[in-house]
């Protein structure tokens, strides 16, 4: 096929994004960042760059076009014909251009919820806690429906997996270029601010270009807790109290901020950074205790800042505003305590008592934070009980609306983070904990695994004394198969402290991952009411306990499907126990990035989860990209904190529960049926003798171990012989650089041919909110696989078994998903079908750089044992560009 003229070219590339019918403002800003990236291409790349660029980009996008084998050969042919050199440098092009739409996808979300404000959606199911407290009320009553939504809890947990594939450095930059965009719009067209910020931004995409994309060492987990902190600093420490004045100010109208809140704080966030040791030998206990603490500094700077700026403002006179009596008695011992700093305050603050509290509880915050034993508070408990003192006295003065303003404000982020900020949870493998007390019980010397264990509960002692007990006190038992293993837990508790001394408060949680696991689950839960290391803290707690899921090792372990059905089917049972032994349950869902690990949009899953299940209280685990996807920008932070918290709202709604329970019975059939035939197909895969290196093979899975993503190793052992060596991360991972995706649709195509009846699925994919979350998961991951790129791949292993088996199943899958829901894949999700369409010939270009690197790799291995640099970095550069481009990778 001949190469396109510069015209033709122009006209292709116009007509293709054109076809896009994307929003005016966001086609303006593509087309603006777009072009600025050009001229930094041909102003700083090497000579002929751009048009190298442009090449492969107008080849990409006529092979997408097209669907003609030449065109795609044409494409491929291009990549295969840059220099090592050139090839490098149109890789990191590439991730360039998608690091820029990425941002302007985000603005424009952006953009569309301040203009849309707290107006729900048009989906018809209540997507704001507003309207879904209005549902539920319509149901149960407004005062059940009130007393839920007091009792709700959403708790995300933050986590260090090894999924977010570009440099803090970039995503500072793109941080940057946000904030001109926004200024940028705020500019009059032509003018001179509109001039300036383009030119700043012209100045932030060179940087961007010019900084190295790969990090040169993999992060210590000390680096990713300073990495997640950054989300707080700049987005949750704000945006959650906005949540709840939000929703206060829908529920109380008018009155609002005149009378105390209805909303309670919901939102606690939980952190595995620097926690989680289960296959991790970087995270020591001397790592959990840096966490803590760095986690504490963080939110106590906060909250010093905040008091000193709320009670600046706080210019209230003692004539038009008296103090209570209690407000007194808190200055006069606050006086006592830092006599120097009071008789200043007061000479700066004369006869204005509540600003003068505020600015000195401002300074034990600071010596909180400083370790200063005169001043510190000893929890955030009193700094509660002297903030109310000071709110209980504006509103007995007539103060109402400075007391349940700013003021409350402060109190939500108190009562939300504390003195510690995130609840540090710690993890930990089962066989572990067994080894260690073999040692222990056996006497004599210890080793250093065992000194390490014992260490980590002198840890948590020690955090909880410092920081209070929810700064630290839950402990997860990974591959737990017994009451015993959590037992354990305590006992190895108990040789970690000396004689006489109380070792940490704990809460252990179990954590079943594999199938046969969660299959177990609820006998083991059984076990654990009536077993004596647990007895008296389920009634210390009243009986509240968490249990989590692991949707990642279950997945890997019989395939998607199969998986999906069995934590259904765990959820479901468990729920029926704790509700037979009166337990309160939080059942915690340990949901990757990745659709093949439990990923997708959390609001649809907690819609599709069984009865009882929810009960008002939400647990998962928010890793990788995903966390700054969610919570890197405040408005788009708020919304999903709205969403997430309307969805566990909703579930426990007696219309909701009934349609869950109803449509499991009424397809349990079909659920049976899918759940054998995705098996037996997933397992002539994975157990095909050769299955493991062949799967190194075909995917960068041997040299994603090389890219410094995270402080956790890639796999158990040494080498991959069978998929138990390898961890689920760079399994889905894997599969995802390779453009397949396996991991997240592998076997349904199967389970569905195996029911055959197109009617009965059709009315499954409207009925059953399971089979309905399930399918358009598949959708979403088949969307961004590609059947060339995919047939590439596969061609690098010597098993056409294997590799005719993966596409005869993707096919399968595809048609059977299309005829489900009536049309394209995402055909029912525009906005997100539009959005796959514009990335995918961007998103080859990159899978196209790294096949050709991967295959260099591979030819060269027999011949020499040293890998080659160049391609190898090639290779890396593309894997985070593919991430950047497809996005929920992870």
């Amino acid at each position: 096929m001949r190469e396109l003229t510069p015209t033709e070219a122009i006209d292709l590339v116009g007509r293709f994004e054109a076809g896009q019918e994307l929003p005016e403002q966001m086609r303006a800003d593509v087309r603006l960042l777009g072009s600025l990236l050009g001229r930094v291409l041909q102003e700083s790349g090497s000579p002929g760059l751009y048009d190298d660029v442009e090449r492969l980009r107008t080849a990409t996008i006529q092979a997408y076009t097209d669907e003609t084998p030449e065109a795609f050969e044409r494409a491929a042919a291009i990549a295969d014909g840059f220099s090592i050199e050139r090839a490098d440098e149109v890789a990191r092009a590439f991730t360039a251009y998608f690091h820029l739409v990425n941002l302007v996808e985000e603005h424009q979300r952006v953009r569309i919820l301040r203009e849309r404000g707290d107006r729900p959606s048009r989906s018809g199911t209540p997507d704001t806690i507003a309207t879904a407290f209005e549902r539920l009320s319509s149901e149960v009553g407004e005062e059940t429906a009130l007393a839920r939504l007091r009792a709700l809890r959403f708790h995300p947990v933050f986590t260090a997996h090894p999924t977010e594939a570009r440099r803090r450095a970039i995503s500072t930059s793109i941080r940057r270029l946000s904030e001109l965009l926004s200024e940028h719009d705020d500019a009059s067209e032509g003018g001179t601010e509109s001039r300036r910020a383009e030119r700043r931004m012209l100045e932030e995409i060179d940087t961007l270009w010019r900084t190295a994309p790969l990090r040169r060492e993999k992060p210590s987990p000390v680096d990713e807790v300073r990495s997640v902190m950054s989300v707080f600093d700049e987005t949750l420490y704000t945006a959650v109290p906005r949540v709840y004045r939000r929703i206060d100010d829908i529920l109380q109208g008018e009155h609002a901020g005149s009378r105390a809140p209805i909303v309670k704080p919901f939102v606690r966030v939980g952190s595995w950074v620097g926690g989680d040791r289960d296959g991790n030998p970087f995270v020591t206990a001397s790592v959990t205790r840096k966490a803590a603490a760095i986690a504490s500094e963080h939110v106590l700077l906060g909250l010093e800042r905040t008091t000193q700026r709320v009670g600046r403002g706080l210019t209230l006179d003692a004539e038009t505003t008296p103090p209570s009596d209690a407000l007194v008695a808190l200055w006069h011992r606050l006086r006592a305590a830092d006599e120097d700093a009071a008789a200043e305050i007061a000479e700066r603050s004369p006869d204005e008592p509540h600003r003068r509290i505020l600015l000195l509880l401002a300074r034990k915050i600071a010596a909180t934070r400083t370790r200063d034993a005169d001043l510190a508070y000893r929890d955030p408990e009193h700094l509660l009980a002297d903030l109310r003192t000071v709110q209980d006295s504006l509103v007995a003065a007539g103060a109402a609306r400075q007391a349940y303003g700013a003021l409350q404000r402060l109190v939500w982020q108190v009562e939300t983070y504390g003195f510690h900020l995130t609840e540090l949870e710690v993890r930990q493998h089962s066989a572990v904990h067994r080894k260690v007390l073999d040692e222990l019980r056996a006497g004599g010397a210890r080793s250093e695994l065992t000194e390490e264990v014992l260490e980590v509960f002198r840890s948590i002692a020690f955090v909880q004394e410092r920081f209070g007990p929810r700064a630290a006190g839950r402990y997860i038992v990974s591959f737990t198969q017994s009451a015993q293993d959590l037992a354990n837990v305590h006992e190895l508790a108990g040789y970690a402290v000396g004689p006489g001394e109380q070792p940490p408060v704990l809460d252990v949680i179990p954590l079943f991952e594999t199938f046969a696991d969660l299959q177990a689950a609820p006998g083991i839960l059984a076990e654990i009411v009536s077993h004596p290391a647990f007895v008296d803290r389920l009634d210390a707690t009243g009986r509240r306990l968490e249990v989590m899921l692991g949707y990642s090792d279950s997945s890997k372990d019989v395939g998607p499907v199969a998986a999906n059905l069995a934590l259904y089917e765990a959820q479901a049972k468990i729920a029926t126990w704790a509700e037979a032994e009166r337990i309160e349950l939080t059942l915690f869902h340990g949901r990757g990035g990745a659709l093949g690990r439990g990923g997708g949009p959390a609001n649809s899953a907690i819609l599709a989860q069984p009865p009882h299940s929810v009960d008002g209280r939400f647990k998962l685990t928010e890793q990788g990209e995903v966390i700054f996807a969610r919570y890197g920008d405040p408005d788009i932070a708020m919304r999903h904190i709205d969403q997430v918290a309307a969805a566990v709202l909703t579930a426990s709604s007696p219309s909701i529960e009934r349609r869950n329970r109803g449509a499991a019975d009424a397809f349990a059939d079909v659920a049976q049926t899918m759940d054998v035939a995705s098996r037996e197909r997933f397992f002539a895969l994975v157990k095909a003798p050769g299955f493991a290196p062949w799967f190194a093979t075909v995917t960068p899975m041997e040299e994603l171990g090389h890219l410094a993503l995270g402080s956790r190793p890639a796999r158990r052992g040494l080498s991959v012989e069978s998929l138990e060596d390898l961890r689920a991360i760079p399994w889905v991972f894997s599969w995802t650089q390779a453009r397949i995706n396996l991991a997240g649709w592998f076997g349904l195509g199967t389970a569905l041919d195996a029911v055959g009846d197109e009617q009965r699925l059709r009315e499954a994919y409207e009925q059953w909110p399971l089979f309905r979350t399930m399918i358009d998961n598949v959708a979403m991951s088949l969307a961004k696989a590609d059947e060339r790129i995919a047939r590439r791949y596969l061609a690098l292993g010597d098993r056409d078994d294997l590799a005719q088996l993966v596409m005869d199943e993707m096919l399968l899958t595809r048609s059977w998903v299309e005829r489900i829901t009536g049309g394209d894949l995402l055909g029912n999700k525009p906005v997100l079908q539009r959005a796959v369409k514009m990335r995918s010939p961007y998103v080859d270009a990159l899978s196209l750089l790294q096949l050709r690197a991967l295959r260099a790799l591979r030819e060269a291995h027999g011949e020499n044992p040293t890998p080659d640099a160049e391609h190898q970095r090639l290779l890396l550069l593309s894997v985070s560009g593919v991430a950047a481009g497809l996005q929920n990778t992870g």
